[in-house]
């Protein structure tokens, strides 16, 4: 994965979360500037720092070594996601899904807002587009499965 597109990722997952970049920065013991600098796509981070934005994040960081795509015959492309999806989910219904959700199933919320960035994400990808009615629909069939 490029620089930017983790930054974009590390972006969206505090996004969803609800969080600022200095709470992550101060859980993950790490300065303010060095996590933006992240979200915008530059700095040599080390897995360490990666492990403490990931845990801030209420994740963990994974590294897989595997073969190159063309040799193995899979394909495992990052999901980027999309502006309109980031922006969907800063909003207060996404927020209040989530809340319920994590409360329905007892999941932690971060967690739920995750899942939840994950599926608009697919949705997005499945339906060519994502607007606030395609978002508030995934939604809708979340709360409806969830209760």
């Amino acid at each position: 994965m490029k620089i930017d597109e983790l930054g974009r990722l590390l972006r969206a997952r505090r996004t969803a979360a609800g969080r600022t970049i200095a709470s992550v920065a101060i859980e993950a013991g790490l300065s303010v500037p060095y996590v933006a600098n992240l979200e915008h796509g530059r700095g040599n981070p080390t897995l360490g720092a990666l492990a403490s934005v990931a845990r801030a994040l209420g994740g963990t960081l994974r590294v897989e070594l595997t073969e190159l795509a063309e040799q193995s015959g899979r394909v495992e492309p990052a999901a980027p996601v999309p502006a309109a999806v980031a922006q969907f989910t800063r909003g207060p219904r996404f927020a209040e899904v989530a809340t319920r959700v994590a409360a329905a199933t007892g999941q932690p919320e971060a967690r739920v807002r995750e899942q939840l960035l994950t599926l608009l994400v697919g949705t997005a990808a499945v339906c060519g587009r994502f607007d606030e009615l395609v978002g508030h629909r995934a939604l809708d069939t979340v709360l409806l499965g969830s209760s």
